[in-house]
């Protein structure tokens, strides 16, 4: 995922879902898009939780407490 941003990332990602709830891609390329949007989703999911850090960090150093790590549920 080099050179892209995760605002392309995201669209690119909902595009595909859109393209594959439709049903109407040939299976091989229905593998190919379902393994994009794996791809996609982990580019997205490590960008959220690096901006995540960053937040708390920012947010610690400015109050000067400790923050405890935000839990996402699965």
């Amino acid at each position: 995922m080099k050179n892209i941003t995760f605002e392309q990332a995201l669209l690119e990602l909902e595009s595909l879902v859109r393209t594959l709830e439709e049903g109407h891609m040939p299976l091989a390329d229905s593998v190919k898009a379902y393994e994009r949007g794996i791809s996609l989703k982990k580019f997205c999911e490590e960008q959220l939780n690096a901006a995540r850090l960053k937040i708390e960090e920012v947010v610690a150093a400015q109050h000067k407490i400790e923050v405890k790590p935000f839990e996402v549920e699965s």
